[in-house]
């Protein structure tokens, strides 16, 4: 009876190991899985900051083109009776160029 306890005793072991190894292997490829998409993220995220970064750099670029034109804007406004009128007639003239082009690029997209 001693002898058929142990036998049944060791084929419920190695019932267990086999479960426990199938858990083992479904946890490893689950965590492989989540590591290969950490990764994943890594890179992803690692883009993305190198774009920002980019980003940055032309708005800081932009941001200075447009202080200087604001400068030599409020320069020129500053300046004398002459300027002022040329200023206006640049006013004007873009102001018309720009309806001219918009009536234009309406006309052809009819």
């Amino acid at each position: 009876m001693a002898d058929h306890w142990n036998r049944g005793h060791g084929a419920v072991d190695d019932m267990l190991d086999a479960e426990n190894k199938r858990i083992a292997d479904n946890l490893a490829s689950k965590v492989s899985r989540l590591k290969s998409l950490a990764f994943d993220i890594d890179k992803e995220a690692e883009e993305q900051n190198s774009y920002l970064d980019g980003m940055d750099s032309n708005f800081l670029s932009a941001t200075g083109l447009l202080s200087g034109s604001v400068k030599r804007f409020s320069t020129m406004v500053r300046s004398g009776r002459d300027n002022r009128k040329i200023l206006c007639y640049v006013s004007i003239g873009l102001v018309l160029i720009f309806f001219v082009l918009y009536y234009l690029v309406s006309r052809l997209q009819k």
